[in-house]
């Protein structure tokens, strides 16, 4: 049973940073295919960052490029995600989430994902 666990998330003023964490196990999901996505009250849930091709090519949703990164630890099989110049519509609760092993990877796209977290809740205040 595959289990993605996020961390980190809290309550900072704009300009902030924050960095989350996600913890994963089991067996099934693809490591060479992981993201963070993200969704506030009301919205559609939206890609912020996915890395793959083992760790090396990344994708970035257009309104985190230069503030945000993501990267992969495989040995402690964790993914990150780091969170620099917060704005207010950076709040949203975010999520884990991996690709199913041996499956096509879509990087940005939710419904390429087969495996979530429960999710770690961002608040920005201006």
């Amino acid at each position: 049973q595959v289990q993605l666990v996020e961390s980190g998330g809290a309550s900072v003023q704009a300009g902030g940073s924050l960095r989350l964490s996600c913890a994963a196990s089991g067996y099934g999901y693809s490591r060479n295919c992981m993201g963070w996505f993200r969704q506030a009250p009301g919205k559609e849930r939206e890609g912020v960052a996915a890395i793959y091709g083992s760790g090396s090519s990344t994708a970035y949703a257009d309104s985190v490029k230069g503030r945000f990164t993501i990267s992969q630890d495989n040995a402690k099989k964790r993914i990150y995600l780091q969170m620099d110049s917060l704005k207010p519509e950076d709040t949203a609760m975010y999520y884990c989430a991996a690709a199913r092993l041996g499956g096509a990877c879509r990087p940005l796209l939710s419904t390429a994902y087969s495996y979530w977290g429960q999710g770690t809740q961002v608040a920005v205040s201006s």
